[in-house]
């Protein structure tokens, strides 16, 4: 972009000194102490904290006010608000060399950037050269206070508003899970709770024994429903197969191949979602045990996430399955609507996710597991009337959801437009009198090179720098990549 005038070109790591945390093991953690900040604990993902009691170097001493950049696994930008506190790995404490608040604002609008330039498969994450080399457009010291200003104005509303969206968005799936669960225990059903009979609704597992699955334990159900092993009541169990790629053909084919990203967390199936082929003679000969039809109901055994259920659908008259799906055929004595339903519930899931093998970060249910899996089965007749009651609490559920979705994605967007204008000098007025950014940047760079001459002196070593007289280009574009430093942030 054409600069404003008074602003200037630098890199993302000319602005700041960017300290990583430490790793720390299990055993240094403590009951007490200070508590180690986490990436989860950053973004709500998850609030317990672990704590570390030893001796702390001031670097990764983190106090309330402190600017955290986590780089890695969730890119973001935070002020910490909690008491002081010890640093961990894949987060940056920065000290900035500008405006904090600033700062904090222009690393927050280049994350869409810094996650373009991130690698890895399950936790990505950003290099130190790529975060360093990213190129900012910088204002006048006092331009970037009216930025500031205006900013805080505007985003502490949107702030807001998000906030209450993301409430209502956490309120979703526990009220999901509630009607799942009392759906299939039978609290939504006419029988009357002191008609239940615990020993009578365990009376069809007698002489059953399982490995993974303790049937004496089960709840008690309504008067005349039972708990059933799953191979008893339907035709099959079992799993799919995967050919080799050439056998699989994208977007047109005989034989729709349905994957795990097929399934949705709301109970569908979505064959739109990079829909994968395979032709008939393969459909037939090489994957015939991994045939399945519509009706047939699909539970992936691969996570995470595990319990991604569904009905196969009509679109087509016959379909086929991949290793990580397991197909259960629904007997007379099941609706196949139910048997998703039971599937789905938070209690029938938790049983087979307790079973569940982890193999790095990967989780696995055993086939065998699902054939022993036990099922609440009431009548057929109350089985399709809590199928109709359940599925408009769900579709409820599900609008409500695609609502907030919506509602996400666009304050999303109106935050990165209004990041956009400020940083592109659209937002705040620009004054002629302001010392022009350059001035600063000189300024800054200079110190630097009179530190890292001192430092060098003492024998400390400090990281590299953009030299004063190398100003950096203005867009990501002209960086070389073929040249970029692939050096790994420490950990």
């Amino acid at each position: 972009m054409k600069l404003p005038e008074g602003w200037a070109w630098a890199r993302l790591g000319e602005l700041g000194e960017y300290i990583n945390g430490r790793g720390f093991k299990k055993t240094e953690w403590s009951e007490s102490g200070r508590p180690i900040i986490r990436i989860q604990n950053l973004t709500g993902s998850g609030s317990a904290f672990n704590y570390y009691a030893g001796t702390l170097e001031k670097r990764h001493t983190v106090r309330p006010g402190d600017l955290l950049v986590s780089w890695a696994a969730t890119l973001g930008v935070y002020i910490w608000h909690g008491p002081e506190a010890a640093l961990n790995q894949h987060i940056f404490k920065v000290e900035p060399f500008i405006d904090q608040s600033f700062l904090r604002y222009l690393i927050d609008y280049k994350i869409q950037e810094l996650l373009a330039a991130s690698h890895g498969s399950g936790m990505v994450h950003v290099t130190r050269s790529k975060f360093d080399e990213i190129p900012v457009a910088i204002p006048p010291v006092a331009e970037q206070r009216r930025i500031v200003d205006a900013l805080e104005g505007g985003l502490s509303r949107l702030d807001a508003a998000t906030e209450a969206v993301g409430v209502a968005k956490r309120r979703i799936k526990p009220f999901t899970t509630s009607v799942l669960d009392r759906t299939v225990l039978g609290a939504l059903s006419d029988v009357p709770p002191d008609r239940r009979a615990v020993d009578d609704s365990q009376r069809l597992l007698a002489g059953l024994s399982s490995k993974r699955f303790d049937y004496a334990s089960l709840p008690s159900l309504p008067e005349g429903w039972f708990w059933r092993r799953s191979s008893d009541i339907c035709e099959f169990i079992s799993s799919g197969s995967t050919p080799k790629s050439h056998l699989m053909y994208a977007g047109s084919g005989d034989i729709p191949f349905l994957k795990v990203y097929n399934i949705t967390q709301d109970g569908r199936v979505d064959f739109t979602n990079k829909s994968t082929y395979v032709d008939r003679e393969t459909h037939e000969k090489q994957l015939r045990r991994s045939r399945v039809r519509p009706g047939d109901v699909l539970t992936n055994i691969v996570g995470p996430p595990l319990g991604k259920t569904a009905v196969v659908p009509d679109e087509y008259p016959e379909w086929n399955i991949n290793q990580a799906i397991v197909a259960f055929r629904a007997g007379e004595e099941v609706h196949p609507e139910w048997l998703s339903l039971a599937l789905r519930s938070p209690i029938v899931l938790g049983m087979l996710q307790r079973t569940a093998k982890a193999t790095a970060g990967q989780f696995n249910v055993a086939l065998s597991t699902c054939r022993e899996l036990p099922l609440p089965i009431p009548p057929m007749g109350t089985q399709l009337d809590l199928v109709e009651q359940s599925t408009e609490l769900l579709e409820v559920s599900n609008r409500f959801a695609l609502q907030v979705e919506r509602l996400s994605l666009r304050s999303r967007h109106l935050r990165q437009a209004i990041l956009r204008r400020a940083f592109t000098g659209n937002l705040a007025v620009q004054d002629p009198a302001d010392e022009s950014a350059s001035v600063l940047l000189d300024r800054i760079r200079a110190e630097r090179k009179t530190q890292g001459s001192r430092a060098n002196r003492t024998g400390r070593r400090l990281r590299k720098t953009a030299a004063p007289d190398s100003p950096p280009p203005p867009s990501a574009s002209s960086i070389p990549a073929a040249t970029a430093v692939q050096q790994e942030l420490p950990l």
